[in-house]
């Protein structure tokens, strides 16, 4: 099951550039192991989309608490709501 992980955090946060790197291997770990579906950053006012593949809610709590920005505390809010997907043009998705 897909859960969508509305993400907050401030784009100027000093603790970004040290911490990205990192943050995208956990990702990238996580894509690998058929745990993300897609993930990225909100182009206006900080923020992300994180959709994680899990099997309950807790699950999907508990990847999003074993992030590294939200170990560092870069992510400052998040709200995890199933989600199902309807529709999807796989043209359109970035790699």
């Amino acid at each position: 099951m897909k859960f969508a992980a509305i993400i907050d955090y401030k784009p100027d946060d000093p603790q970004l550039p040290t911490v990205r790197p990192v943050h995208r291997q956990y990702l990238a770990e996580l894509r690998d192991k058929g745990k993300l579906a897609i993930s990225g950053p909100f182009t206006e006012g900080g923020g992300a989309l994180i959709v994680y593949e899990a099997e309950s809610k807790d699950e999907a709590e508990a990847m999003y608490q074993a992030d590294p920005f939200t170990k560092t505390g870069v992510f400052q809010s998040h709200v995890i709501r199933p989600w199902n997907p309807i529709f999807i043009n796989r043209s359109v998705l970035p790699e």
